[in-house]
């Protein structure tokens, strides 16, 4: 049997893929998506806490106490380490809710919710998103395909959760636009 041959067991065994992690022809394991995920926030946070400390110990540097009413170098810098240290707060919850979710398959027929892998067709274009209940903009690449996390309070986030494999979406772009979506996978 050729590779690109496929007798009644093959093609049962695809099939039975299909809404597990069979993403056209993309095989994913939603465990290492989540992983690099996870991975590329850690990354993010470090940086954060990096920065968080360099602009608190500028705020508090002894050079940055003010020589007058109108110098704010000080006050500009602890506004920048309280900033920072929002988004370090944010990205550790971020991090802890995800590593939470379940990484196993998605039951078949289930509504797409915090958790799934979901491939959405527009056309001729795949495009694959994670749902997550935070860090929503966070790309990865996964054999070549860019996933992107969602979250449910995301106009496409809201569109998607409570739907299942199968249902087309429209979306209202304003001015009478329109944009048809289908999920075509969630795993």
């Amino acid at each position: 049997m050729s590779k690109w041959s496929c007798d009644l067991e093959c093609a049962t065994e695809l099939h039975r893929r299909v809404g597990s992690g069979l993403f056209s022809g993309l095989l994913v394991n939603k465990s290492a998506v989540v992983r690099k995920i996870i991975a590329t926030l850690q990354r993010e946070l470090a940086t954060y806490i990096r920065a968080a400390r360099a602009a608190h110990d500028e705020a508090t540097h002894e050079q940055n106490k003010p020589e007058n009413k109108y110098d704010t170098r000080g006050l500009e810098a602890s506004y920048l380490a309280r900033g920072q240290s929002r988004q370090v707060a944010e990205l550790e919850l971020a991090i802890t809710q995800i590593e939470a979710l379940s990484t196993a398959a998605w039951p078949a027929g289930t509504p797409i919710g915090p958790g799934a892998l979901v491939e959405i067709i527009e056309g001729r274009e795949h495009s694959w998103y994670y749902v997550a209940p935070r860090a929503g903009g966070t790309e990865i690449d996964h054999q070549q395909h860019e996933i992107l996390v969602l979250t449910p309070q995301s106009p496409l986030g809201q569109q998607l959760v409570g739907r299942r494999q199968g249902d087309e979406i429209v979306l209202d772009l304003g001015r009478g636009a329109t944009r048809r979506l289908r999920v075509a996978t969630v795993g």
